[in-house]
């Protein structure tokens, strides 16, 4: 009975958790939309000159086609208090953005909308993508104490929202840091989505911490992509055994990143090999699938270890099923997940990508004492970014896609 109990109060919980993520709780904002009417009680009028910019847009979901470039898109206004209205110098193109430009999670995506809004917005319609970004800002809202125009930011846009593909963009003060002093606007726009995401698979869901997390055994699944890579140093930095899989062309790669032992995926039978090798305090999950379920079998029991996996059914069930079927089919997926560990006293929890200043400071602290370094693969003009996505949406990448806004 307590068994059945407790795993109904972390379906529960991660339900509530949910209905939370559009931050409601912190600030109630509008979302700005392209041509969109909407209005709030108390509004912030821009005293920006530049009242039309240059976006990448789409007009429905699809493939790279679907993307253009407008000169002409007006730019947007600073409209809740905690709000600044930030230039951006380069921002990145990540894998969650080439999916949502073909409609992943916008079932869940429009009811975050609705819940910010407290209106029902209608279509997203016209769109801009992108997530994480640098740039300086331009102009503050009432509220904004910590920032003040010409400052060097960087930040990650909460999924909802319109996005960092163009030449000026909004975001509030929980989405955002000052830029570390010793990297360029395009090595900032690289890190803050893969750090945030990493953040809340280690440390928000993961307990992970710099005070905790030294000497642990921890392995990383898929360890020379964006959020792989980045998690390695982290780890590194604070000291973890770390071990990570990758293809054979990526081992030199991980290698370089810190990674304790690296185990060739293309070479090796994976899992034989990890199962040869001590039980693992933590998994981190980047790959999912059959992956994610062997990888549960290695962690030690009774010792409180956990897996965390970034691969999780939420959206793509929204999408298919709808809010609700959603929501309640992605909570019992869930609670079997959790039924896993009972017998070993073992933990499989989900974790996904949430804005957080605070993490950004920190990773910007570790930044300066250059314990991480951005890992870029490839700049691509602000001009060329629809090649830019086609670069991501192959696969495979050895670091971050970057745009660089000033050409």
């Amino acid at each position: 009975m307590a068994l059945a109990q407790n795993c109904v109060i972390h379906v529960a919980a991660f339900q509530r958790t949910i209905f939370k993520l559009s931050y409601c709780h912190r600030v109630k904002q509008v979302k700005w939309f392209l041509g969109g009417n909407f209005c709030r009680r108390e509004r912030f009028v821009s005293t920006s000159s530049a009242s039309k910019m240059e976006a990448w847009l789409i007009h429905q979901y699809g493939g790279n086609n679907e993307l253009a470039l407008y000169d002409k898109v007006r730019t947007p206004t600073i409209k809740s208090p905690n709000e600044l209205l930030i230039k951006v110098y380069a921002a990145s193109v990540n894998p969650i953005d080439v999916k949502m430009r073909s409609g992943y999670g916008k079932k869940l995506l429009k009811l975050l909308r609705m819940q910010q809004t407290g209106l029902n917005p209608g279509s997203e319609f016209p769109l801009i993508l992108g997530r994480d970004f640098s740039g300086v800002v331009v102009e503050t809202g009432q509220a904004v104490k910590n920032f003040k125009p010409g400052d060097e930011i960087w930040g990650a846009l909460g999924a909802h929202k319109q996005g960092t593909h163009a030449q000026f963009t909004v975001a509030s003060e929980n989405e955002i840091s000052k830029k570390p002093e010793n990297l360029t606007h395009i090595e900032a726009a690289s890190i803050p989505y893969v750090a945030l995401t990493s953040w809340a698979a280690l440390c928000s869901v993961g307990e992970l911490s710099e005070k905790n997390a030294r000497r642990k055994r921890i392995l990383v699944q898929g360890g020379s992509g964006g959020i792989g890579s980045f998690s390695i140093q982290l780890l590194k930095a604070w000291d973890a055994h770390v071990t990570a899989t990758c293809s054979t062309d990526a081992v030199e790669f991980v290698k370089n990143l810190g990674a304790d032992v690296v185990i060739d995926y293309k070479t090796q039978n994976a899992r034989k090999e990890l199962s040869r090798l001590k039980p693992y305090d933590f998994v981190l999950d980047t790959v999912g699938g059959q992956v994610a379920d062997y990888s549960f079998d290695l962690l030690a029991t009774w010792k409180n270890a956990k897996l965390v996996t970034i691969i999780t059914p939420l959206l793509k069930n929204a999408d298919t099923f709808g809010y609700v079927p959603g929501l309640a089919k992605s909570a019992f997926s869930l609670g079997s997940n959790l039924l896993k560990g009972v017998t070993g006293g073992r933990h499989y929890r989900w974790a996904i990508f949430v804005p957080n200043s605070y993490a950004l400071s920190k990773v910007g602290h570790l930044v300066q004492r250059t314990e991480i370094r951005p890992v870029i693969e490839q700049v691509y003009p602000f001009k060329e970014l629809s090649e830019a996505y086609a670069n991501v949406e192959k696969g495979h990448n050895r670091g971050k896609t970057v745009v660089d806004m000033s050409t």
